[in-house]
């Protein structure tokens, strides 16, 4: 942290006006923070936040122009003196010159993802998503956004000399699901796919702690069957076998990125039996996990 302090104090920016302190559960991503400068367009830095029940924001202008996203709870924003409500499925975005101030609701506090923008064009960028600096907008289904912050945080955390153009990817994969949930309008016709797009975003970002379709169910606040008829209506695979494949997936990343004991490994996507653990990732992956960790070592 102190050479992330010593960095950001070199361009200009204060750790205080970058990142709100009231916020928990937090999960940030640092790449390039130099705010100035051209280049290609790129993310600079982004996170999730869990906003306290005090939470406000109140500024005059930004390093950055950023998009933000509601993924729960209740609250508002007020842009150039515009004030507008947030809920879950409301984008944002703010330019540096925009007069920006966030409130949540105390009694709904809000979860939500934002990414900061830099190099050429960033703003035009937001515009061609629908969403333009000092604009909100409401997405035809969202659910599906928290997967795709949770996989730009992911590759914006990974370490290696590709992680900024991973990030990069991931981003205009994200603006251009916000373009094509924005061209739709809103929509309540069906919210069958809605609660679907939950469960899976859920399976996506908490796989490492979900053990049994239980527990998924559980954290979307249905039935364990109503979570079956959805997988079937859209997806090509029963939920049991997403979570199954989001934790193979996640331990190879494991595994290549950070090697170590199978059974450590195991026991981090729930897994108190390595025996039974290098079984599925076999299943999944084709190989051992004790191949993969050759290979690695061979690299």
């Amino acid at each position: 942290m102190d050479s992330l302090r010593k960095g950001m104090d070199k361009i200009g920016i204060t750790r205080q006006r970058l990142l709100s302190q009231q916020v928990t559960g937090t999960r940030y991503f640092f790449l390039n923070l130099t705010p100035h400068g051209g280049g290609q367009l790129r993310p600079a830095l982004g996170g999730r936040e869990h906003c306290n029940p005090e939470y406000a924001v109140d500024r005059d202008d930004y390093a950055y122009e950023g998009l933000e996203y509601v993924a729960e709870g209740t609250g508002w924003v007020e842009l150039d003196g515009v004030q507008h409500p947030l809920a879950p499925g409301t984008v944002f975005a703010y330019g540096k010159k925009t007069r920006c101030v966030i409130r949540t609701n105390p009694n709904q506090p809000m979860v939500k993802y934002f990414v900061c923008l830099a190099g050429t064009g960033a703003a035009a960028r937001l515009q061609r998503a629908g969403v333009r600096p000092g604009e909100m907008r409401v997405l035809a289904v969202h659910a599906e956004m928290r997967g795709l912050f949770e996989d730009l945080i992911h590759e914006g955390q990974r370490p290696g000399k590709l992680a900024r153009a991973l990030a990069a990817t991931r981003l205009e994969l994200l603006l251009l699901k916000v373009e094509e949930h924005i061209a739709h309008g809103p929509r309540q016709d069906d919210p069958a796919r809605e609660r679907f797009l939950r469960c899976k975003s859920m399976i996506d970002e908490r796989a490492q702690k979900l053990t049994t379709l239980e527990d998924v169910a559980a954290a979307v606040g249905l039935e364990v069957s109503s979570v079956c008829r959805l997988f079937r209506r859209f997806h090509d695979r029963s939920p049991y076998r997403y979570l199954l494949q989001r934790k193979m997936t996640l331990a190879a990343e494991d595994l290549v990125e950070n090697g170590g004991l199978v059974k450590e490994v195991a026991q981090r996507v729930g897994f108190s039996d390595p025996f039974h653990f290098s079984r599925c990732f076999k299943a999944v992956h084709g190989v051992a996990p004790r191949d993969l960790l050759r290979y690695r070592r061979t690299e």
